[in-house]
């Protein structure tokens, strides 16, 4: 779907997809610190139609913190967007960022190694989604 994105046609609803992925981050220590409801966005600023779209923003404290420790600039990769849309079949549809592409990722090695451990976990939460 992207070459800078970890993603996933999920058999599960939009809605279904809103309470599992949540779960699924948890597993691998992710909580969700926002969330934007991008189609509402859309309709409320722009007064134009979209599919219904989330993007959350996840963040696993302990990682967080050994990036920020390791190289304050890291918090503009924080917290990990996540994003999920209804797909025109209303099954959901799944991405995340690919943290090793993002430019502290390939500036850093101390922030590589993180952004590698993150791609790994985010990995393992895309393959319980169904």
């Amino acid at each position: 779907m992207s070459d800078f994105a970890i993603s996933k046609q999920l058999s599960l609803s939009y809605d279904e997809a809103l309470v599992a992925i949540p779960e699924a981050l948890k597993t691998e220590g992710f909580g969700i610190l926002t969330q934007i409801e991008v189609d509402s966005v859309f309709k409320q600023k722009l007064d134009v139609p979209f599919r219904r779209y989330r993007i959350l923003g996840a963040c696993n404290p302990k990682l967080a913190h050994r990036a920020l420790s390791a190289n304050l600039v890291a918090g503009v990769m924080l917290p990990c967007n996540v994003a999920v849309w209804e797909g025109d079949d209303g099954k959901a549809q799944f991405a995340a960022i690919d943290p090793r592409l993002a430019p502290a990722a390939v500036a850093d090695p101390a922030i590589g190694e993180l952004a590698q451990e993150v791609y790994v976990r985010l990995g393992r939460v895309v393959a319980l989604l169904k």
